[in-house]
């Protein structure tokens, strides 16, 4: 059955329904970003953050290839370095936000023989200690940025990738059911995405933010249909927009390690720690992988008529003006 319009409210209930847990008791929205109440916490720590110069920062919303392009900038940037990449993706390019999204203090003295890497407790922290070049990933908004990169006080280097709106609420789905222990069904997710009531929505301002500053000589808008498409063409733009040269062994070398396969089964990049952690803290109780299908148009045959033709409404009102295509 095709879900009904639903209120702010009732939204809301739906939202404190499937996805609030010990681990993420509740949810506010910041300048108009749906965000995890524990964002509180971090917030003055995300707006004071020391940008530097040289950083390298991947911008996405989640379930847009982000993964995927982490592990390709990186390794243009560190000169292929294959060997450095076997070191954990968390780890060489920690998630900005990443202890915005769950509280783990209160449960874990429960659960001594689950280790957790430090980045947990405090992410910001994390990432603001590390040495230079920092490789830094964020789900969060343009506006939501530290504000030495909003105002261009700093510049560093920024790609942000963007996916087809309904591809990525497929993905969002199965990631959120495997990652954050969501409790609904499809419809109800697609639902609360396009009543921008999950994580980082409202999905299409997202984009429109860093699309609207792709001119910026700083920043490298990608699009995961032409990673799928031409990989090896957006290797090259990617190395030109980082100063790298590269020879043509190396992208062979390069697609081949992007591969869906040897991405879906190297651990380095396909987070099974902590699909595995969140079996031992029981925060889900289904299996799957995060890296899972990869497919475009994947949408097809799993969104019902009516939830198709509100996505496309949403797309052609919020980026057809805008000269955005899919």
């Amino acid at each position: 059955m095709a879900p009904q319009l639903a209120t702010d409210n009732d939204l809301n209930q739906i939202l404190k329904e499937t996805f609030t847990t010990e681990f993420r008791k509740g949810y506010i929205t910041v300048n108009g970003v749906c965000l995890p109440e524990r964002f509180n916490k971090f917030s003055q720590a995300i707006e004071d953050f020391e940008v530097r110069d040289d950083d390298v920062w991947v911008c996405s919303f989640p379930k847009t290839g982000t993964t995927w392009t982490q592990e390709m900038i990186w390794c243009v940037a560190n000169d292929f370095d294959f060997e450095g990449a076997k070191v954990l993706l968390p780890e060489r390019f920690p998630f900005l936000e990443h202890s915005v999204l769950f509280d783990y203090t209160t449960i874990m003295p429960r659960h001594p023989e689950v280790k957790l890497h430090r980045l947990v407790s405090d992410s910001v922290n994390y990432v603001s200690s590390r040495i230079s070049p920092r490789f830094i990933k964020t789900h969060l908004p343009f506006h939501l940025l530290p504000r030495q990169l909003r105002t261009g006080k700093r510049k560093p280097r920024i790609v942000y990738v963007a996916r087809n709106p309904k591809d990525t609420c497929v993905s969002y789905y199965h990631h959120c059911r495997l990652m954050e222990g969501y409790r609904g069904d499809f419809n109800t997710f697609c639902r609360l995405f396009l009543g921008e009531k999950l994580c980082f929505t409202p999905f299409w301002d997202h984009i429109l933010q860093f699309w609207n500053r792709r001119e910026d000589s700083n920043i490298l808008f990608l699009k995961y249909e032409d990673l799928k498409s031409d990989l090896s063409t957006v290797i090259q733009k990617s190395a030109t927009f980082l100063n790298k040269t590269m020879s043509n062994d190396q992208v062979k070398a390069l697609l081949e390690h992007l591969s869906f396969n040897n991405m879906k089964s190297n651990p380095a990049v396909n987070y099974e720690d902590a699909v595995e952690t969140n079996k031992k803290l029981k925060l889900i109780d289904v299996d799957g992988d995060f890296i899972r299908s990869g497919k475009v148009n994947q949408w097809q045959g799993e969104m019902p008529e009516s939830i198709i033709e509100r996505f496309d409404e949403l797309t052609r009102e919020k980026l057809a003006t805008r000269n955005f295509f899919f």
